[in-house]
């Protein structure tokens, strides 16, 4: 029976399932990327890493129930961006109604979109880990949220965005996340300068085991972000999941045997590395392609970004000069873009009619040209193609501008002695109170009068108000 909490338009198996994909998309971030943040990076630089990533999920929340939610997905106001309005607070009952897409309310719609634009935010300040002045992070966030990821969201997903008008096909954010928060952080990266010479030739993570912690919740988090993008319980969510972990796991072995025959040993941040690729390779093509595809995509995703990361990265004076903290370019970046091209290969007509509709404008240049359409095939693959341009040429544009932007307002990298002494410094906290190998408290930065504290840093601001 209808009633008006649960009205007839209302299908409580999907809505169920559309929170519970976002709760575990936000989950990848908070506490996934706080913790693999915090673990990956050196010591001095782990309450810092951690709570960039805490802040911009924070931010993106508010910004995005003001004004970004309906940038993103909103009525048209140009090609690429909707008209922003306040119906993110629920003005006229906004919340309640039906979303436009799904059997269940705005408000379902507007928290699963969230957690992506939040985690996005995350990637980026992957690129920028080490160095990055706090307060300009603060600003970096809001601004870019405002002016770059709902231009790609709008663009590509929104139903009145040029690019879905085109036929490209971005399953669940291959283009709008990953490929932005490589380009992105990456241009910010170079705005922002290197870490240290010395946090450059050695930046060991503090806690291996952390990272590997951070990276699981990571990876099962997709499960969500992948099984969500139908907007339904349905078959194709369930082959979305399959491919997703099925990829990721064929990428992560071949990271690991690559690593194992070119260095000698396997290492456990480079099967990380391949975990993510294979994560952000299939995120296109999750609930497009079929099963041996995915792991062909996991191959590739295993391999190229491997490639462009250690062979590539090395030989060309560019890459190597522009400091990418945890090569976000590479992971998110390069993985993107080739998922992006292998869905225009591989996407698989009747899987593509489960997601996009009885529209024969969706199929992949393979099953095309099997078909007797190439022409469609390679019409597809254009879209594809233009699709990638866009997303770079956006990102490099407006990432440059809000850096320039910001950093006239306040410096985007921090002062010399900051960056010598790293969190103690910054936010007057240490992530863990151990010393180095040899290592006394006279030596450290806590027995230093440059940086000494109260036992309690709260009491001597309580101290000078009253």
């Amino acid at each position: 029976m209808a009633t008006e909490a649960a009205p007839e338009w209302l299908e409580k198996g999907d809505n169920a399932w559309q929170l519970a994909a976002a709760a575990l998309v936000g989950l990848q971030s908070v506490p996934g990327l706080v913790i693999l943040y915090g673990s990956i990076v050196k010591k001095k630089w782990a309450v810092n890493s951690a709570f960039m990533a805490l802040y911009a999920f924070a931010a993106t929340m508010v910004c995005w129930c003001l004004w970004g939610f309906r940038m993103s997905f909103g009525d048209r106001l140009l090609p690429f961006v909707g008209r922003p309005d306040f119906a993110g607070l629920d003005a006229a009952g906004f919340l309640s109604a039906q979303g436009f897409a799904g059997a269940y309310p705005a408000a379902t719609l507007l928290f699963f979109q969230f957690v992506f634009a939040a985690i996005t935010l995350i990637l980026v300040a992957g690129s920028l880990l080490g160095r990055m002045n706090f307060k300009a992070w603060m600003l970096f966030v809001p601004l870019w949220l405002t002016f770059s990821y709902t231009v790609g969201a709008f663009s590509v997903w929104s139903p009145n965005g040029f690019l879905f008008k085109a036929g490209v096909m971005d399953f669940a954010g291959g283009f709008v996340i990953h490929l932005s928060s490589g380009i992105a952080g990456f241009t910010a990266a170079f705005w922002v300068g290197p870490r240290t010479a010395k946090d450059r030739e050695a930046f060991p993570p503090n806690n291996i085991l952390l990272t590997l912690a951070g990276a699981g919740l990571l990876w099962m988090g997709w499960t969500g972000f992948n099984g969500g993008a139908p907007y339904a319980a349905n078959i194709d969510a369930s082959v979305a999941v399959v491919n997703t972990h099925l990829c990721t796991a064929t990428s992560l072995l071949v990271w690991l045997i690559l690593d194992s025959f070119v260095f000698g040993r396997p290492s456990a941040v480079g099967a990380v590395n391949g975990m993510i690729t294979g994560l952000v390779c299939i995120t296109p093509a999750a609930g497009l392609v079929q099963g041996w595809a995915a792991m062909l995509m996991g191959f590739l995703s295993g391999s190229v970004p491997w490639f462009t990361m250690m062979v590539l990265h090395k030989r060309c004076r560019f890459l190597k000069h522009v400091d990418d903290t945890l090569a976000i370019l590479h992971t998110h970046g390069v993985a993107g873009s080739l998922g992006g091209i292998l869905t225009g290969v591989l996407a698989e007509p009747r899987l593509c009619r489960l997601f996009f509709g009885d529209d024969p404008r969706y199929v992949g240049l393979a099953y095309a040209i099997r078909g007797g359409r190439a022409h469609a095939g390679l019409r597809q693959m254009a879209v594809q193609l233009a699709g990638i341009a866009f997303i770079l040429a956006l990102n490099v544009a407006v990432t440059s501008v809000v850096c320039l932007l910001v950093g006239v307002l306040v410096p985007l990298r921090l002062s010399d002695e900051q960056l010598e002494a790293g969190d103690d410094a910054i936010h007057g906290e240490d992530a863990y109170a151990v010393w180095g190998d040899g290592e006394t408290y006279e030596q450290s930065v806590h027995g230093s009068r440059r940086y000494q504290m109260t036992a309690n840093p709260m009491s001597s601001k309580v101290d000078d108000i009253i």
